[in-house]
């Protein structure tokens, strides 16, 4: 698409100190995430202490195209997208992951590595597991590995949808599923993001985000300011989108069961360490 933003070089998310680890574990708990909260608490209690606590600081990068994945990162807050970036440059999202999944599934699919990277575009926390101790449960486990298939399935969908969307809809339209998907994993109707890293979600240049987002302002439907948007009619910025947020949550839904799909984080049992 002509205009694309360049994705910037941000850097790597890092694992927690030892001071930074208490401080996560004090405040996001492993049962945070949906699929972790699914586990039978037998499978749970396996995988409970080689869980490393890590913090996802806005705009880093859990993984670059083609580096070897050597974690699974099961996420508790925050939201990451999956951008694919082209030779010049340009980028386009085709997915975003809060804490009902996980990022990392090259790790169990075989193939080590993503064509993709894994950009922290609201910040938050994860428990990342290592390749080694994923394969062995994957394998001879049946439980977590039927909840990642299904959140495999539940991504490609979402990926699948994505590119009708980028490629029919509206940068207004796609502004508001892509508004009402982060709202669904965070816990307030606000977003403090900048418009750098919308574009590079969207695939769009920055100046259609703004003109976009300036349009539902008028409209009513949200507050839009430099690095900061809240909703203000969810029920009109719905009616004012298209219809791929409804068909990706649904999906989720399907697959995952209503308990543990997008838009119930109070469904999984955070204080259950």
């Amino acid at each position: 698409m002509a205009g694309q933003r360049s994705v910037p070089r941000y850097p790597r998310a890092q694992s927690a100190s030892k001071e930074g680890k208490g401080r996560v574990s004090a405040e996001h708990t492993p049962r945070q995430n949906h699929l972790l909260a699914a586990l039978p608490l037998e499978d749970y209690e396996r995988l409970l202490p080689h869980l490393e606590p890590v913090a996802l600081p806005q705009g880093s990068i859990i993984h670059r195209g083609g580096d070897r994945e050597k974690y699974l990162y099961f996420l508790t807050a925050g939201i990451v997208s999956r951008i694919n970036v082209t030779a010049n440059g340009s980028s386009s999202g085709f997915a975003v992951t809060g804490n009902e999944g996980v990022i990392g599934i090259a790790t169990f699919l075989g193939g080590e590595s993503m064509s993709s990277q894994a950009v922290v575009t609201l910040p938050g926390y994860a428990y990342r597991l290592r390749v080694d101790l994923l394969i062995t449960e994957f394998e001879h486990h049946v439980p977590l590995r039927h909840l990642l298939l299904r959140y495999t399935q539940a991504l490609i969908a979402q990926a699948a949808q994505l590119g009708v969307c980028n490629r029919f809809h509206s940068v207004d339209q796609q502004l508001c599923r892509w508004i009402l998907s982060c709202l669904d994993r965070l816990p307030s109707n606000e977003l403090a993001i900048t418009q750098e890293l919308i574009a590079s979600s969207l695939g769009v240049r920055r100046e259609g985000v703004t003109e976009a987002a300036r349009r539902l302002q008028k409209a009513g439907l949200i507050h839009y300011s430099r690095g900061h948007i809240a909703v203000l009619d969810r029920p009109r910025l719905e009616a004012r989108g298209c219809e791929c947020y409804a068909v990706i949550k649904r999906e989720y839904e399907r697959l995952s069961g209503p308990e543990n799909a997008i838009g119930n984080a109070g469904a999984a049992d955070a204080g259950r360490q």
